[in-house]
């Protein structure tokens, strides 16, 4: 059994969508590489932070990143395996680059209780605290509007009274 601990730096960008690892962030493992009858088994965690926007506000966010992995690298022989062992060597770039992307939120936040952006102005929820009195979103609906407005200040008129005798 070996245990090592290393900084990798990414060769490009994982993930895709709001949010991902960008190129050449920094990747901390630490390993642990068991000789087993079948292979090398590799157990390890790997912790990096992963940069994009969020989903509901979309300001800039930064976020940590750590997974747990292991997986089994294969002698080369008879039977096909997803990793093998290539010259008494494992690469885990493939291992550890899938266990980060699989781990990334697919709609992040920038905290937990993120209101949003307001659907009418377009303005961060957030920031803009003052309620204003919303117009109609829909001109179609002004006539009634103005029908509503009529019967609340003339409840006298005859035919718009909502009493029934």
């Amino acid at each position: 059994m070996r245990e090592v601990s290393f900084d990798v730096q990414t060769a490009d960008k994982w993930g895709e969508g709001l949010v991902a690892v960008e190129e050449k962030s920094v990747i901390e493992l630490d390993v642990k590489l068991e000789s087993v009858h079948e292979g090398i088994l590799v157990s390890g965690v790997a912790a990096g932070q992963a940069a994009g926007i969020c989903g509901r506000c979309l300001t800039d966010i930064v976020q940590p990143v750590e997974v747990e992995f292991q997986e089994l690298f294969a002698y080369p022989g008879q039977e096909a395996a997803d990793f093998e062992v290539q010259d008494d060597h494992v690469d885990l770039e493939i291992l550890v680059r899938d266990a980060i992307v699989l781990s990334l939120p697919f709609q992040p936040v920038c905290r937990p209780d993120c209101p949003g952006l307001d659907p009418e102005t377009g303005e961060r929820l957030a920031e803009n605290t003052v309620v204003e009195p919303r117009e109609a979103l829909d001109p179609r609906w002004a006539a009634l509007a103005e029908l509503a407005a009529d019967q609340d200040s003339d409840p006298g008129e005859p035919g718009l009274s909502t009493q029934t005798s």
